[in-house]
């Protein structure tokens, strides 16, 4: 069959675009924009029901509080007791320093409800918590630090294994001469 010169095609023989084919020349129709709307429905009904993103934390994860050093005697040795508010996950309190220098080690009893105490690696911070680092119960063992003299404040760095290094200012006392201690606080 001899062949026809394109202009002389008739209508039949000119190519067909299918509905779907044209619909997706035109723009904001066909799949893609059925896409985005499905989209657009899906993490809006997240964000109403709470779920896109969690919950922002108030505060701090770690706050230090009621932190007290009694003055070393002779010895040079002293106690350091501060109440730690746990707002995140567990953690322990795996280091310490002080501003005036020093050793510091970790106290607890031997066991539970007992005043003979051991050095331990590490205090764990129960999640969501409340922790009084205080004489009967977990507490901080301070050697060799400077001077420390009643009525003046050091500042005392707790490092923690997940929540990492919070300061607190500490008041020294010394209640033999009419100063504060920890119980009477």
């Amino acid at each position: 069959m001899p062949r026809m010169p394109s202009s002389a095609r008739t209508p039949t023989s000119a190519p067909m675009r299918s509905p779907s084919a044209a619909a997706r020349g035109r723009r904001g129709s066909g799949p893609v924009r059925t896409a985005a709307a499905s989209l657009l429905a899906i993490l809006g009904t997240c964000l109403v029901a709470g779920c896109a993103v969690p919950e922002a934390q108030a505060g701090p994860v770690i706050q230090l509080s009621s932190a007290q050093i009694t003055e070393p005697g002779a010895s040079r040795v002293t106690d350091i007791y501060v109440d730690v508010q746990n707002n995140g996950a567990q953690t322990k309190l795996v280091a310490a320093s002080l501003s005036v220098g020093g050793q510091v080690t970790f106290r607890s009893p031997v066991r539970s409800g007992q005043v003979e105490m051991r050095t331990v690696p590490s205090i764990t911070i129960p999640a969501k918590s409340f922790v009084g680092l205080d004489p009967n119960a977990s507490h901080l063992l301070v050697t060799d630090a400077g001077p420390m003299k009643a009525g003046t404040e050091i500042t005392i760095t707790l490092v923690f294994a997940h929540a990492g290094a919070f300061s607190v200012a500490a008041m020294v006392t010394n209640p033999e001469s009419g100063g504060a201690s920890y119980f009477l606080n």
